[in-house]
């Protein structure tokens, strides 16, 4: 009874301890030269209220519009073009940095054996009145999945509120968000630096 006892212990850990390797462990990365980073936006939520993306733009294009007609419709123009222009860039740009040269993450790598997605899912925009600030919030799932099979997730971790810290003023929602994808970056480097 005792060996039986023994055993499956043995099996339940071993599985545990392989589980905990498959989700946190990113050696994978280990010799790769570059790897493919895709961001999606498909499960995220804004503000405290966790609006959806949809509802979120049309509350705040109809509040500007109140104040300047036509306003909102260009900041929903600058909020879209924002993921292009200054979120993705600035996790791959502080992730490299902060990596080094032991791997490169680019946004199309179409040789790359792994890919990373970003998978964003809130965004707390934060305030800047001058004189009192909040900072922006990011939180998002980095997950590292093979090409040929991207449906397994081998590799994940959960950045949760990271902070878009800035220096001086930010009234822009878009460059104050930016900073949290940034911050997402830099962090994301240094934790998988050490299994590099």
């Amino acid at each position: 009874m005792k060996n039986t006892f023994y055993i499956v212990l043995f099996v339940v850990l071993g599985t545990a301890q392989s589980f905990a390797q498959t989700i946190k462990d990113f050696k994978l990365l280990k010799g790769e030269k570059e790897v493919e980073v895709v961001f999606t936006y498909d499960n995220l939520r804004i503000q405290k209220d966790n609006f959806t993306e949809e509802e979120y733009k049309s509350k705040h294009k109809a509040n500007l519009n109140k104040k300047t007609e036509g306003s909102g419709e260009i900041w929903v123009k600058s909020w879209e073009r924002a993921k292009e222009d200054i979120w993705n860039p600035k996790f791959i740009v502080l992730t490299n940095k902060y990596i080094g040269n032991k791997v490169k993450f680019k946004q199309e790598a179409p040789a790359s054996k792994y890919i990373l997605i970003v998978d964003v899912t809130w965004i707390y925009p934060g305030w800047d009145a001058g004189i009192m600030k909040q900072s922006a919030k990011v939180t998002s799932t980095v997950k590292l999945v093979s090409r040929e099979n991207p449906t397994v997730v081998l590799a994940q971790y959960l950045f949760n509120e990271m902070p878009g810290d800035q220096f001086g003023s930010n009234f822009t929602n878009e460059t104050r968000i930016g900073e949290g994808f940034a911050k997402t970056g830099k962090v994301f480097a240094k934790k998988i630096g050490k299994s590099l």
